[in-house]
């Protein structure tokens, strides 16, 4: 029998105990063998909760444990770098949250020691996963809605209290890092591009602290002079979130879709009115775990790679930069 792939969980983590657990586990060739947390109690009383084998508060256990070969690396934003760069030094594979990291220039860095190390580096954004969204990609290059015209996403939301923390309270959140970067993520998945020039303005204070944003409008001009608006919010409650997709001849409209949970609804609208487009949803943590294991086994690759996490952090870099600047910023292509 096949040794099972080992897993590690860096991090104690929100999203580590309501999905990746699960997602893990779900894998017949995958196996949770330990927890790290910097706060040894938090990490011992985490690991008893779900039954994980180990806990441990220093990083080098994790690193030197023969049985783990994938570290799973959902700590804090700011932490990610060193983290992650221990990690593919030492030889286990990454899949890490977004964003990779708080610049640019430690992003790319990340993917290139990776790439040195022969180490796979995923980045885990989940909304690339949704069956609604898979099918949104599916029904724009079949040229279901002819030209792509304008796109609007909205996922606009009330943050929940037990997430809050660093969100909204400290530099290493925000918005802007910690949701509409996943906007941005599906919009590169969707439209196999990345946008020309952006433009965004937040709010403040309604959440958050002030100084960090938890509102964004932003508009964002893609190749094919296709225009983009986003709407995120931590501070608006009972908002669906969806995707629209507006092309010469016809718009499919995707409903309740930017959502961790397996949920939401398709359409197409035209000239006969609107028809339902079925979808067959999917766990989709449980779905980038898959692929995950499967790039580790040699093949195919991550659904989000660390090419893609880097990409996704430029531009949402970018967005910041408007935002500061009030003015229109040009994305870099390179």
């Amino acid at each position: 029998m096949k040794t099972p792939i080992g897993w590690a969980l860096i991090g104690a983590s929100n999203v580590a105990r309501e999905w990746m657990i699960d997602a893990i586990r779900s894998q017949p060739d995958a196996s949770l063998r330990t927890v790290f947390s910097r706060d040894a109690k938090r990490g011992q009383e985490f690991a008893t909760a779900h039954d994980i084998p180990n806990s441990t508060s220093e990083l080098e256990d994790v690193l030197q444990d023969p049985s783990v070969h994938v570290v799973y690396v959902s700590s804090r934003n700011e932490l990610h770098r060193d983290q992650v760069l221990a990690a593919a030094r030492a030889g286990k594979h990454v899949l890490c949250e977004k964003p990779l990291a708080l610049s640019l220039t430690d992003a790319e860095e990340m993917v290139r020691v990776c790439h040195e190390s022969g180490i796979i580096l995923g980045t885990n954004h989940h909304l690339r996963c949704s069956a609604v969204h898979i099918a949104l990609r599916h029904h724009l290059k079949t040229n279901a809605i002819g030209e792509l015209n304008t796109v609007r996403v909205f996922h606009a939301n009330f943050l929940a209290k037990a997430v809050e923390g660093w969100r909204l309270n400290d530099a290493a959140g925000g918005l802007i890092l910690d949701s509409t970067i996943h906007d941005i993520d599906t919009l590169r998945f969707l439209l196999g591009a990345d946008p020309i020039d952006v433009f965004a303005m937040t709010q403040s204070g309604r959440r958050s602290v002030a100084g960090i944003e938890d509102g964004l409008m932003a508009v964002m001009r893609f190749p094919g002079d296709v225009l983009v608006q986003i709407h995120g919010s931590y501070a608006v409650p009972y908002a669906p979130g969806g995707v629209e997709l507006y092309g010469e001849n016809a718009a499919l409209i995707a409903r309740d879709c930017m959502s961790q949970k397996p949920i939401g609804s398709l359409s197409l609208r035209d000239g006969d009115g609107e028809r339902p487009i079925s979808i067959e949803h999917h766990n989709l943590y449980r779905y980038s775990v898959r692929h995950f294991c499967d790039s580790v086994a040699g093949h195919g690759s991550p659904a989000a790679t660390g090419e893609d996490g880097v990409a996704s952090l430029k531009i949402a870099l970018a967005l910041k930069e408007s935002v500061q600047s009030g003015h229109q910023v040009k994305v870099s292509q390179s």
